[in-house]
This record gives C-alpha cells, sequence and structure tokens, in this order.
C-alpha cells in the first residue's frame, strides 16, 4: 500500500515540474486587455450588408447577457430576410426596361 502511495505521490509530483516547466518555457500566452469602452469588436461592412455578414457576426460574452440561442435565432431571422430583400431587389432592377435612347419614328414616315 505504501508503494501505490508513494508512486502516486511521485507521478504526481512529475506531472507538476512538467506543467510548471511548460508554462515557464511557453510563457501563459498573450493576454489581450479589455476593449476601451464603447468600442465593440463586432464588425459590419458600412454598404451592402449581406445575409452572410450577420451570420458572421460574433459578440463578446458577458456575465450578465443576453441568451446566445436567443441572438442566434435573431441572427439568423435577419440574416434570411435580408437575403430575401436583396433577391426581390436583384429581380426587380433585372425587370426595368432602360429607356436611354429615345423612340424612333416608324420607318418611312416624315418626322416633320
Amino acid at each position: 500500500m505504501l508503494t501505490l502511495l508513494l508512486y502516486v505521490l511521485i507521478v504526481g509530483l512529475v506531472a507538476a515540474v512538467l506543467f510548471l516547466l511548460a508554462g515557464a518555457v511557453f510563457g501563459r500566452s498573450e493576454e489581450l486587455g479589455p476593449l476601451p469602452e464603447g468600442t465593440t469588436a463586432t464588425v459590419l461592412p458600412v454598404d451592402g450588408i449581406s445575409g452572410a455578414d450577420v451570420r458572421s457576426l460574433r459578440f463578446q460574452q458577458v456575465v450578465r447577457g443576453y441568451k446566445a440561442g436567443e441572438v442566434d435565432w435573431a441572427l439568423a431571422r435577419l440574416a434570411a430576410r435580408i437575403d430575401e430583400l436583396q433577391g426581390q431587389l436583384a429581380q426587380a432592377k433585372a425587370a426595368q426596361v432602360p429607356a436611354t435612347t429615345p423612340p424612333q419614328p416608324p420607318a418611312g414616315t416624315d418626322p416633320r
């Protein structure tokens, strides 16, 4: 029984030393400071927001915040609606006939 206890203690000690050694060699990674008040890491394009832009949004996580499932649901609905409206707009623009040239009189008539 004493042998098993010594074995567990030695394995734990070796693991702790290796953990501390790895932490000293590789560091604890870079710690980023908090964002300044009133700024956000969330980015949207200035013009031409698409459904893909809404789908790619990511928000900061905070202790007190919104439920992630509800935010995801709302963003999915917004993205689908944006895609639908942009499709309707493209169809409407394609259906318009450009009136760039004035109508020509029929052939064989005098334009006076």
